[in-house]
């Protein structure tokens, strides 16, 4: 117990000897201002308010004839190294003055931050919540600001230990401009290591782990990253969906056939149809007769099937240049409106020769070149003269009778026969009813 006093003693005249050791190191602005203090006079007057204190970490400074502002403080007596000392500083002063106007910014290199650190203080950082807390309340015409400064004790020995809070600075600004520099009280503190009072401490394990919340960036990122690449895939198959749906141009339709082959090849399947054999004639000849119909209504430009033969005649006779088989032509749609409408009753031979005679009239109307054939090109001019063509051999006499009714089919052969050459006949008499 006394050895334990002893040490208690030498360490608080160790701490009040570093207290009281002279300063060493030249004065520079306070830790709590902004705005460094005006130099202090050498010699004061006796009509100061107060004196100027002197220390290593505070020099009071108040200007003559201005009353001192009240300031109180608080300071525990006791601590442990480690955990935080909090003063507690309450200074009443008038409206117009603003404490710590340029707020509590210490320097690395400032005398008092030093100061501190030689006695075993250190100031917490303010960023990590226990940084100065000032508080200001008016009430009438005083203002009562509240200020509590935190300091962390780490002694250089373990054990019981002094340390002594040395003065410190805080500046007052009045409203005509002059800075006032109050020192607070020195502070003796003992401070006690943690396991102290344990007789035999043992390692504790650390404490459980804290929930903390944090942002998470890459995840955040990520969604909107995930969000725009969706949206934009939507609006790219929306874009790819609605041109493939595009209205595409109709492709042209297959050019038309001639009539001629349309109508040969109904003749044809005529020809083998078999209705002559199985005496279906009537049949036989209205299948005919369509065809030849609908043929000279696609090759001279009319509706051939809904027609009658007098109108069907009619145009056939303004075709210029003339038609050469029209007397044929008109013989044919006659001898078929007998059969169909007159109920004429035609025979096998009948309707063999109806169409020979019909695929003859298909024949003697086709064109000389083929509908829309480009127009050959003209020959190039040259110095060489070519000779001559031949003048084309003049056409054989025509058989009026087979070119008007045909070659007579033989009895045992439909295919049409060749007719040798007759005397050339008078022209029928048009019909009286008929239109010239």
């Amino acid at each position: 117990m006394k050895r334990r006093s002893s040490l208690a003693l030498a360490a608080a005249l160790v701490a009040s000897t570093a207290a009281a050791a002279p300063a060493k190191t030249p004065v520079t602005a306070p830790l709590l201002s902004a705005p460094p203090p005006p130099p202090v006079l050498t010699a004061p007057s006796a009509s100061s308010a107060v004196p100027p204190v002197g220390s290593e970490t505070c020099r009071e400074h108040v200007p003559e004839g201005k009353e001192r502002p009240k300031l109180s403080e608080q300071f525990p007596s006791r601590g442990e190294s480690g955990h935080a000392l909090t003063l507690s500083l309450t200074l009443e002063h008038g409206k117009g003055e603003t404490v710590l106007p340029g707020g509590f910014q210490p320097q690395t290199e400032d005398p008092t931050f030093r100061g501190l650190e030689r006695v075993g203080l250190y100031l917490p950082d303010p960023k990590g919540g226990a940084g100065p807390v000032l508080t200001r309340t008016e009430q009438g015409g005083r203002v009562t600001t509240h200020i509590e400064i935190s300091f962390v004790p780490l002694p250089q020995k373990p054990g019981r230990n002094v340390l002594v809070v040395p003065p410190l600075p805080v500046s007052v600004a009045r409203a005509s401009g002059d800075v006032l520099v109050l020192c607070t009280q020195p502070h003796e503190v003992t401070i006690e290591d943690p396991i102290a009072n344990t007789s035999d401490p043992k390692p504790r394990p650390n404490p459980a782990a804290r929930e903390q919340t944090e942002e998470w960036t890459a995840l955040k990122n990520g969604l909107v990253v995930g969000a725009a690449a969706l949206a934009l895939g939507a609006l790219i198959a929306f874009i790819v969906g609605k041109w493939l749906r595009r209205p595409r141009p109709v492709p042209p339709p297959p050019p038309p056939r001639p009539p001629w082959e349309v109508a040969l090849e109904e003749l044809f399947d005529i020809r083998h149809a078999g209705l002559i054999a199985e005496g279906r004639l009537a049949e036989h000849f209205d299948r005919v007769s369509d065809s030849v119909r609908k043929y000279l209504g696609s090759r001279f430009g009319f509706d051939g099937l809904e027609s009658t033969t007098r109108e069907a005649l009619g145009v056939l006779r303004e075709v210029n240049p003339r038609i050469a088989p029209l007397d044929a032509i008109e013989g044919f749609l006659r001898q078929a409106d007998l059969v169909k409408f007159a109920k004429t009753t035609p025979s096998a031979e009948d309707g063999d020769l109806a169409l020979v005679r019909a695929e003859h009239i298909v024949r003697e109307t086709l064109p000389t070149a083929p509908l829309g054939a480009a127009p050959s090109a003209a020959p190039v001019a040259s110095d060489v003269t070519a000779p001559p063509e031949p003048a084309p051999p003049s056409p054989p006499p025509v058989d009026e009778e087979a070119a008007k009714w045909g070659p007579k089919p033989a009895a045992a052969n439909t295919e049409p026969a060749t007719v040798p050459p007759a005397e050339p006949t008078a022209p029928s008499k048009p019909d009286p009813e008929e239109k010239p």
